[in-house]
């Protein structure tokens, strides 16, 4: 007998028990619902509504279900439904009738609202460790190549040469964001849904405040109806999954084109690579191939939980029994897709000689040229010309700026003197961006420097 069967005259079919069970996939939230749950019935007996002879047989249950459910020796049923009702059965027959006292002042609505609430902050501090451990991981590279020269792209075209560790730091700007709205997003996840019950609160003269501080909450949700009907909080943890992954794959693109031949700018330890079954030379960057691939399965997944949300009336409706799937899935496929990539990070061997030729290709001092001549006199308009006609000659003679003679440059701009060598040297152009936030290699170490002060558990800052 289902916990609802006494208002129907027949059994619900197979198919639907089968179609409309959630056990198999929300079973994963077996721990946070016996939390919720003794939080719950601590708070019934601090209020006289559960006797303390009731709350000790159901504390002695819960542990015993507790303990089977980590050692994988519950025995879960679809019969049951959900994890609720399964746990809610098996304490039945282990202390009986105050098993059943349990949901007094509930409902299933508040209860799992509650549950994913709890399974969601803590999977948000744990990306959040996460983020952290990669932004050391690109930290230390970014130090270590503070210096390295390498080719900047714009429209993936040769721009300006930058330095590794400055283009490495733009991802660890990428990634602090995502940090800041996770913490953000955890704010909003952390309010308490239960004593919301079905969707009008309950009768009973519960303490919600008591269950919040107990269960770790900042404060409860302030409308019942909003309380157990929406899933904005999973959404905007979807949404800020979706841009770390979005992060991620971006990086991912320029790894797999780095370790290409054709750049030869980095290469993947072994163990984050794999072979081919035909062409025993492969070495196959699969771990960045495939979480960008995993962040279009995020994508949708936020795609998806907007479209479950958009036509629902308040308050509670079994259409929000679809957002666990997506949300679980999204969860899974950013904690792994961090945790892989804050090892491979610390795995990525870098090939400085390769870099530097690379940024020597394509005239990427042609606008510290420019920068020359302004500072000599010239406006910046026709500078931007003079320099044009200059690239477009030594294009044709197959040469690179610094390589046509003074004369030949002087023909461009009179203004251009034998200084001008200095200017167009790799390491000259760097140098020379030190701006705050610019590629310079002190500004790039003390970019460094910064953002460990700013990593969690740091000190000094």
């Amino acid at each position: 007998m289902q916990a609802w069967s006494g208002r129907f005259s027949e059994p619900v079919d197979e198919r639907v028990k089968r179609f409309t069970a959630s056990v198999l996939f929300d079973q994963r939230l077996a721990s946070f619902d016996i939390a919720g749950s003794l939080a719950h019935a601590r708070m019934l007996a601090s209020r006289g509504i559960l006797s303390l002879d009731d709350l000790a047989h159901i504390e002695r249950g819960m542990a015993i279900i507790a303990a089977d459910v980590e050692a994988g020796r519950f025995r879960w049923s679809v019969d049951l439904e959900d994890v609720h009702l399964n746990i809610e059965r098996r304490l039945t027959e282990l202390v009986g009738d105050a098993g059943k006292r349990l949901h007094t002042a509930r409902s299933r609505n508040d209860q799992v609202a509650t549950d994913v609430r709890l399974w969601l902050r803590e999977t948000i501090d744990r990306c959040l460790s996460l983020l952290a451990d990669l932004r050391g991981a690109l930290l230390d590279l970014a130090e270590s190549h503070a210096a390295t020269i390498m080719p900047g792209f714009t429209h993936l075209q040769v721009a300006q040469p930058v330095t590794f560790g400055h283009h490495l730091m733009a991802y660890v700007e990428m990634f602090e964001r995502d940090a800041e709205r996770l913490a953000d997003a955890r704010r909003r996840v952390n309010r308490l849904p239960l004593g919301a019950a079905a969707l009008a609160g309950t009768g009973y003269p519960i303490d919600r405040e008591q269950v919040a501080r107990a269960l770790g909450f900042e404060g409860i949700c302030r409308n019942s109806l909003d309380a157990v009907s929406d899933r904005d909080f999973a959404i905007e943890f979807c949404a800020c999954a979706a841009l770390a992954m979005t992060h991620l794959s971006r990086l991912s693109e320029e790894l797999i084109l780095w370790m290409s031949p054709r750049f030869g700018f980095i290469d993947l330890a072994d163990r984050f690579c794999t072979g081919s079954s035909i062409m025993p030379q492969k070495k196959n960057p699969d771990v960045p191939e495939l979480v960008r691939g995993k962040t279009g399965r995020v994508n949708g997944h936020l795609v998806a939980l907007l479209t479950l949300m958009k036509a629902q009336p308040l308050a509670y409706n079994k259409d929000n029994q679809e957002d666990k799937e997506p949300l679980f899935d999204t969860a899974d496929t950013l904690v792994d897709s961090l945790a892989v990539y804050a090892a491979m990070m610390r795995g990525v061997t870098v090939n400085a000689p390769a870099m530097a030729r690379a940024a020597a290709e394509g005239f990427s001092t042609a606008t510290d040229l420019a920068d020359y001549l302004v500072r000599k006199g010239l406006p910046f308009r026709e500078a931007h010309e003079a320099v044009a006609r200059a690239v477009r000659a030594a294009q044709a003679q197959g040469r690179d700026l610094a390589e046509l003679p003074l004369d030949a440059l002087r023909a461009f701009s009179p203004l251009v003197e034998a200084d001008v060598y200095a200017v167009l040297t790799l390491e000259g152009s760097v140098a020379s961006r030190t701006v705050a936030g610019g590629t310079a290699p002190a500004q790039v170490r003390a970019a460094v420097a910064e953002a460990r002060r700013r990593l969690p558990g740091a000190t000094g800052g």
